[in-house]
């Protein structure tokens, strides 16, 4: 059985990232950041699949594992 994907709407992603509406955007925009792109459901409508946001937010965390400590 496939498992069902869960879609997110803007409000529910910057909810969910803590970002604002305009700064998701820059992100998608700015390839350094990796963000998920938007599914387009129609002219003007569009989501993210949750578990791509899961997985941004959980590269995120480990990054800071990675990052040189300030001295």
């Amino acid at each position: 059985m496939a498992q069902r994907q869960v879609l997110l709407t803007l409000p529910e992603v910057s909810e969910l990232t803590r970002l604002s509406k305009p700064t998701i955007y820059n992100y998608i925009r700015d390839e350094k950041h990796d963000f998920p792109k938007q599914v387009r459901l129609g002219p003007n409508r569009v989501v993210w699949v949750k578990s791509e946001i899961d997985r941004w937010l959980k590269s995120r965390r480990d990054a800071r594992h990675e990052e040189p400590q300030a001295a």
